[in-house]
């Protein structure tokens, strides 16, 4: 039944109430974005309810034996991370950097469109594109001082909306304060950790006392 709803929301083709575009036609994102709408207003009323609270994150990696590929699970998904074959890798998927660029990308679109739905912006096409450097030289002798983790992020939305250039600049600024990954980024974090280590024939874990860089 929703799949039939939803059709017939495409069939009409118009938007509705849209206070940037009177009457143009809606394009398949801004019928998603009433749905999105919906599911906010939803999710709101549960928060003042009581009914939402944090909720934990977890991912796990383990590695593909003699190819050495990263298989991430996370919930019922699998992203597999590959190195190039020039670093004993088959090129199976992403790098862990190109991964961390494409979470960054995604999450700013999807970010996007939830304050697009919350301030009734209309958006024909949307892309964001992500670049950054990675520096394979880092820790070698020579190159100590090269970080090695990716550095000089950039981002480019490309943003096609009817919307007015001062109402997408305002925008922009509800977008980056909002944006869950690139406020992790951008601001400082506390990571913790542990080693387990199970050596074999024994039987015991020596576990190895937590850091906290």
């Amino acid at each position: 039944m929703k799949a039939i709803q939803r059709h017939t929301q495409y069939a009409s083709g118009f938007i509705r109430g849209c206070k940037h575009c009177s009457g143009q036609p809606m394009s398949e994102i801004d019928l998603y974005l009433e749905d999105k709408r919906r599911a906010l207003d939803s999710r709101q009323e549960r928060v003042r309810q009581g009914k939402v609270s944090a909720v934990p994150l977890t991912a796990r990696a383990s590695v593909e034996g003699r190819s050495g590929v990263r298989r991430i699970g996370i919930r019922r998904h699998a992203i597999v991370s590959d190195s190039q074959p020039d670093f004993a890798g088959f090129d199976l998927g992403p790098s862990s950097p190109e991964l961390q660029l494409g979470v960054l990308g995604s999450c700013l679109a999807h970010t996007i469109l939830i304050q697009a739905a919350l301030q009734d912006l209309p958006i024909t096409s949307l892309e964001v594109e992500v670049a950054g450097t990675f520096d394979p030289r880092a820790g070698t002798e020579g190159f100590e001082d090269i970080p090695v983790h990716p550095r000089d992020l950039t981002y480019e939305v490309r943003l096609d909306s009817p919307a007015e250039p001062s109402t997408v600049q305002a925008f922009r600024a509800r977008v980056e304060k909002a944006c869950p990954i690139l406020n992790l980024l951008r601001l400082p974090q506390s990571v913790s950790g542990r080693f387990t280590h199970t050596a074999p024939g024994h039987g015991a874990d020596a576990t190895l006392q937590e850091t906290n860089p």
